[in-house]
């Protein structure tokens, strides 16, 4: 045995480190600073709320000015904004042709489909 505190040295060590699993949402600063610098992982890159704050704040417009501009309240685009929130893709092309942005969405097939034939 050895002292309390001490490090077993023995003991097999990992190749790798464990994965840490995030317990809570990133905060918008960290998000972004991260995605600005590319080390984002591939399912936090595409967050809905923090790409239309980062589309409002490159305009240069508050979220009063643009919750008049979009005919909703400053609450509603502070909840919209949001890591958790789930807007509406007709909200999404309005907020962001509001702040000189679009979107575009695109669908494709993950392995190519067989025709099928009716009988």
């Amino acid at each position: 045995m050895g002292e309390r505190g001490s490090v077993n040295i023995s003991a097999p060590r990992s190749e790798r480190p464990p994965r840490l699993i995030r317990r809570r949402p990133r905060s918008f600063t960290e998000w972004s600073t991260l995605r600005r610098w590319g080390k984002l992982p591939p399912w936090e890159v595409d967050v809905p709320g923090f790409l239309l704050r980062e589309a409002r704040q490159s305009s240069g417009l508050t979220q009063r000015l643009l919750a008049e501009r979009l005919g909703i309240t400053q609450q509603a685009v502070s909840q919209a904004e949001q890591w958790s929130s789930n807007p509406t893709v007709g909200l999404m092309r309005r907020w962001l042709a509001v702040c000189g942005h679009r979107l575009e969405l695109h669908v494709e097939p993950s392995e190519p489909t067989s025709v099928l034939t009716r009988s």
